[in-house]
């Protein structure tokens, strides 16, 4: 047999034994879809088994996470599963009521495959529920474990006592009807900076939603197709999210394949563009796991506000604190032309526009362009701040406000001089406004990745752990392990193919491919 026929036999056998191995998230987005189609009630909490069980809890947005332990057999734990499934519709799934608080899931114990991982939790009755932050499930529990973050429920054998325990925990006031589009786990204490790290997962999801527009939109066409490389080059080397970092790179290696510069000068550039719209929406530029559905961070108390453009911005600035002083022009520029042809709201893009338009001079420092977008920013919501008072268009919970606030960062604040109407002149201290920026949307973005060791060292352990689905299964296969090997090898050379592709094209600007920052 030739060797071409071995490499394909190879493939199928690697794609086969990765594929069995689901990637934590994927699992969750399929929640609901488990019951076969039958008359049985849907099912809302996650079935987890000691191959995905780590996996799944590292890799949550969740704070908070429920475990349930149980026996299929068990006449108690058949009469418990209602009751748990009217609280799991709460929180689990992108149509959740609440979504990105507390993942809900279960182990069925009578599996002989879960036999280990309940005794890791001293199972010693059906059905058993743990609590606690999902990071922490991985070490298990014992009964005399005194500094262990795990919590036995021991009031949850209704809905009602379920959800009244879980609303003691956090404070909150869920109930079993919700319905409401309402943000509440967001805390309102704005002088806590820990919260914007929960907004990694709404970078990403920003990310693929602009993506996605682009895309549905038809918006590439022969004069905006240079400024969108422009800005999948600044998203390959700073996006906080590695995930965006690689499929950004991924969309770059093919991007001349599948959008040539003359396919708008022949006759059927209509057929041409539908089929690049359908390409390009299979690269999946943040990963099969997003879009995920809901917002956290960014998520509105009212259903039409914050969202994309919190987590728009939310972007833009991690970006402008990521990048070198030699790279604050390009940033700048490939920001501003991206915005003007890519932000479907005209109003806004226009205004964006102005204020690009009104810098006179080129930036030479990083500081000077994370400032300017700040400043940008600050006027774009005192805009908005008189427009939706009068209009009463505001989310009443997040009214638009000077950032930061004195509360958030008071060395940032030198004076506070008042005006007319109410409001008042800031003298601000800029380099104090600047530290602000690093540590807010570069250190404390990602504090949430770094928590679960979802930073590499180094570009390469990051991208390839990207390429293979997470699990933590106890027995790798020989196929998944080729994956890997495999997997390796044909990123290194697609990283290397994107380099030299990038020093032939005229625009070429000097990044550092798959930098972690």
């Amino acid at each position: 047999m030739s060797l071409v026929y071995w490499i394909l036999i190879l493939n199928v056998w690697i794609l086969k034994a990765t594929s069995l191995q689901a990637g934590s998230r994927t699992v969750l987005r399929e929640i609901g879809n488990n019951n076969g189609g039958g008359s049985d009630p849907k099912d809302y909490a996650l079935e987890l088994n000691v191959t995905n069980f780590d996996g799944v809890l590292k890799e949550t947005p969740a704070t908070y996470a429920i475990v349930e332990f149980f026996a299929h057999w068990c006449p108690a734990c058949r009469n418990y599963k209602p009751h748990y499934e009217k609280v799991a519709r709460l929180f689990n799934g992108p149509d959740s009521v609440h979504p990105g608080i507390i993942l809900m899931a279960r182990v069925d114990c009578a599996s002989k495959i879960n036999t280990k991982l309940c005794d890791k939790f001293s199972v010693g009755h059906y059905p058993m529920l743990f609590w606690g932050p999902p990071t922490k499930f991985s070490a298990g529990w014992e009964p005399k474990q005194a500094k262990s973050k795990l919590r036995v429920i021991d009031d949850g054998r209704t809905a009602e006592r379920l959800l009244n325990w879980i609303n003691k925990q956090i404070g909150s006031s869920y109930g079993l009807d919700d319905e409401k589009f309402e943000n509440e786990h967001l805390p309102s204490n704005i002088s806590d900076p820990g919260q914007i790290a929960r907004a990694i997962y709404d970078v990403e999801e920003a990310t693929t939603t602009a993506f996605d527009i682009i895309l549905e939109h038809k918006m590439i066409k022969s004069e905006t197709r240079a400024s969108l490389i422009k800005f999948l080059q600044l998203l390959v080397a700073h996006h906080p999210s590695r995930r965006c970092r690689k499929g950004s790179a991924e969309v770059l290696v093919n991007f001349d394949d599948l959008c040539p510069l003359d396919m708008w000068s022949s006759d059927g550039h209509d057929a041409a563009t539908n089929t690049m719209k359908g390409v390009l929406h299979n690269f999946q530029i943040c990963g099969k796991e997003v879009p995920r559905g809901y917002w956290m961070f960014c998520r509105g108390s009212k259903n039409d506000t914050r969202g994309f453009s919190c987590g728009l911005w939310v972007l833009m600035h991690s970006l402008s604190v990521r990048i070198e002083d030699g790279e604050s022009q390009f940033a700048f520029t490939s920001i501003c032309d991206f915005i003007h042809n890519f932000f479907i709201c005209e109003e806004c893009r226009q205004h964006f526009y102005e204020m690009c338009s009104s810098v006179t001079s080129p930036f030479k420092k990083a500081r000077d362009f994370a400032l300017w977008l700040w400043s940008a920013h600050n006027e774009v919501n005192e805009r908005l701040m008189k427009e939706e008072a009068s209009l009463k268009t505001g989310d009443p919970k997040f009214p638009k406000m000077i950032w930061p606030p004195k509360q958030l960062c008071p060395s940032c604040y030198r004076s506070q001089v008042p005006k007319d109407k109410g409001s008042s002149q800031i003298d601000w201290d800029r380099d104090e406004v600047f530290k602000f920026l690093v540590s807010y949307y570069g250190n404390e973005l990602v504090s949430l990745y770094k928590e679960k060791s979802l930073l590499a060292d180094d570009g390469t352990n990051g991208t390839l752990d990207d390429l293979v689905a997470s699990t933590n299964a106890v027995v790798v296969p020989v196929g998944a392990a080729l994956a890997i090997g495999l997997a390796s090898c044909a990123f290194g050379a697609l990283a290397c193919y994107w380099r030299s592709q990038q020093k032939n094209r005229k625009y070429y600007h000097q990044l550092y491919s798959l930098k972690n920052t």
